[in-house]
């Protein structure tokens, strides 16, 4: 893959913080961005170079980003895949449509891992209510239902303790398709950070020990205890096998269970991530540069950590209110994301190193 040259433009496709932040990296490389979204709010379009606000499935707008940019990517998996292939059948488009064919759908997911011999929790898909209760039967309770698609920071889920829920559960989540997955006996989450290149090489960041409230992240600590330590080596090449199965370039993250037997795996997200946000201060490279390097063709940047200890709090809803508040600690690195204050939203990050 030939390097990108400063002055190339990246379109990226979603106007979230994840787009922000890809601009801000994208922007100390000497690339252009050009982000597209439907979002009245789109707050990447704050350090973008240029912002089209449009419905990603318009052929007009497609070909007009097409016409502008030099490689695509993307800051969410949430997108329907249809627009994806067509700009994929154009111009570079990376990671690439086969990413997200898998990360879309959860049963998909589990078992594209499963083949590559991951430890997942037991499973199963679920179509109606009936096959839930199939499912309750077979897996049994306490289990979670989770919808195939759309879900995220714990929404489209649903925790079933008794069979006798089954109807309750299924209603909750609208009677979509999901899976049922069993509970997990573990002692800590953790993620797997890695960026592929289009040459095959790969570079991963140390695990994180993530903790969460309320299914949002909302605590990210490093180095991890002893306990993510011991089985860092089998998630990361687990999670090698998976980028390199895929054919993926640009950042992948993988979310892990501490169990009893091993590394059990969650759940993957084809892009940069939320438990990443540390390492803009807290590595020599971001997750965000070296995602842009990666799909420019550029060399991809080390993962050693900058501190003995790194913190990264999550400013949910309200939070953000208080956040100028860590400006007088001199650890402390602080990131807004520019966004209407709600509950259960997430605001920004703050991140502290201690040498």
């Amino acid at each position: 893959m030939t390097p990108l040259p400063p002055g190339a433009t990246i379109g990226i496709l979603g106007g979230g913080q994840l787009g922000r932040m890809l601009g801000v990296a994208a922007a100390q490389l000497g690339y252009n961005t050009r982000v597209l979204a439907p979002d009245e709010e789109a707050v990447a379009a704050q350090t973008a170079t240029s912002f089209t606000r449009a419905d990603y499935h318009s052929r007009i707008v497609l070909d007009d980003l097409i016409g502008a940019c030099d490689v695509v990517t993307y800051e969410f998996e949430n997108i329907a895949l249809e627009p994806v292939e067509y700009l994929a059948s154009k111009l570079p488009v990376h990671p690439s449509p086969k990413s997200l064919l898998v990360a879309q759908d959860r049963a998909n997911e589990k078992a594209f891992v499963g083949d590559l011999g991951g430890r997942t929790a037991p499973w199963a898909k679920v179509t109606s209510l009936e096959e839930l209760r199939a499912a309750i039967a077979e897996i049994g309770c306490p289990a979670i239902l989770k919808t195939l698609r759309l879900g995220y920071d714990g929404k489209g889920q649903v925790r079933l303790s008794d069979p006798d829920e089954a109807e309750a559960a299924w209603a909750a989540i609208g009677g979509r398709p999901a899976i049922l997955e069993g509970f997990v006996t573990f002692s800590h989450e953790f993620s797997i950070i890695l960026a592929r290149a289009a040459d095959g090489s790969m570079v991963s960041y140390p695990p994180p020990w993530n903790e969460h409230q309320d299914g949002i992240l909302a605590r990210s600590t490093l180095p991890a205890p002893a306990e993510i330590a011991a089985v860092w080596g089998e998630a990361a090449a687990l999670t090698g096998r998976v980028a390199e199965a895929l054919g993926h370039v640009g950042v992948l993250t993988c979310e892990f269970f501490v169990g009893s037997d091993g590394p059990v795996f969650n759940e993957m997200a084809p892009r940069v991530h939320n438990s990443g946000h540390w390492t803009i201060e807290g590595a020599v490279t971001s997750q965000f540069e070296n995602h842009i390097r990666a799909i420019c063709g550029l060399p991809l940047g080390d993962t050693g950590l900058t501190a003995g200890h790194v913190e990264m709090l999550n400013l949910i809803g309200a939070a953000a209110e208080r956040a100028q508040s860590y400006l007088t600690d001199r650890d402390a690195h602080l990131h807004l994301y520019g966004k209407t204050v709600r509950p259960g939203r997430k605001m920004g990050h703050v991140t502290r190193l201690e040498r």
